[in-house]
């Protein structure tokens, strides 16, 4: 067993050890609510407790397979936000064939290149050539109705939920140096930064939080986005160790991440609000859909990327 698996493995029991503390908790407090009676708000958190359980047994199972079950699994991720994002879009007849080809050749060609290492057509293959392929491919079929709206929305959708999104697996391809057989390990550490950073900022929001950062828009406020990233930053930096940033690198690297991301969901939140929706799907139990769970590590991703292939490869 090499190192990198062991680490792994560490992370994974590490987490399973906070979700088991959660899940007893849940459960004592279910024992102090009145018998014949529920209480709603505890019964949503057993749910999200339950799926967070799911969500992390998927992705330790894929990380211990190694990069082709990483890049499935997220490919995967992709097509269904993808077709979450859509689903809340203005499409007509005339897009059918675009639409058939983001899902059926710009996202698994993708995927292909994140598996294939070639950094550089990752960075331009849907912001090029799939940007002007899919427009193309719409006005030949001669329906000019909401044409630009219909577009934009179509290479938003691509951006977001695969261009974005495929930069977290990309994250095993790049070429750092003594780190290359452990690059691996850098998609947990962002998982872990950018979600406990996010619920961490949750929690300081609602109880200390009094200047919000849109209001009318995002419960999000400035004292708990202060709390939220200086938490990934100390986070990151109990993590170092499994990355090749050193202490304070990590810790500038979470709290940029966890920063990122929680922009990144502050921007979903106006989409959701402007389409008049409060959850983007219902497909994971008490959690919405995949760009519900998905939607600061869009954001957070691809900076992440390009910073450490920047200062580090």
């Amino acid at each position: 067993m090499t190192d990198t698996i062991l680490d792994l493995l560490t992370l994974a029991l590490g987490v399973c050890g906070i979700l088991l503390a959660l899940s007893i908790f849940g459960e004592f407090a279910r024992t102090r609510v009145t018998p014949g009676t529920s209480n709603p708000a505890l019964e949503t958190y057993m749910i999200r407790v339950q799926s967070w359980w799911a969500m992390v047994i998927l992705l330790t199972l894929a990380l211990l397979v190694g990069r082709l079950g990483v890049v499935i699994l997220f490919a995967f991720c992709s097509f269904a936000a993808l077709r979450e994002f859509l689903t809340l879009t203005s499409k007509r007849q005339a897009d059918h064939w675009s639409l058939a080809l983001a899902f059926f050749v710009v996202l698994p060609v993708q995927y292909i290149l994140v598996w294939m290492g070639w950094a550089g057509m990752i960075a331009i293959f849907i912001p090029v050539y799939a940007f002007l392929l899919l427009p193309i491919v719409s006005a030949l079929r001669g329906d000019a109705q909401r044409f630009l709206i219909r577009v934009a929305e179509t290479q938003w959708a691509l951006m977001m939920t695969v261009f974005c999104i495929s930069h977290v697996p990309a994250l095993m391809t790049l070429p750092i140096p003594g780190f290359e057989t452990r690059s691996i390990l850098l998609i947990p550490f962002l998982a872990i930064v950018v979600q406990l950073g996010d619920l961490l900022e949750y929690v300081a929001g609602r109880r200390i939080g009094r200047t919000r950062i849109a209001p009318g828009l995002s419960p999000k406020t400035w004292e708990g986005l202060i709390c939220g990233v200086t938490a990934a930053a100390l986070i990151g930096g109990l993590l170092s160790w499994i990355t090749p940033f050193g202490l304070f690198g990590a810790m500038g690297m979470a709290a940029t991440a966890s920063l990122v991301g929680m922009f990144g969901n502050i921007v979903f939140a106006a989409i959701k609000r402007d389409r008049g929706v409060k959850d983007w799907s219902h497909l994971i139990p008490g959690q919405g859909g995949f760009v519900d769970q998905l939607d600061s590590v869009i954001f957070a991703a691809p900076i992440f990327y390009h910073l450490t292939r920047f200062f580090w490869t």
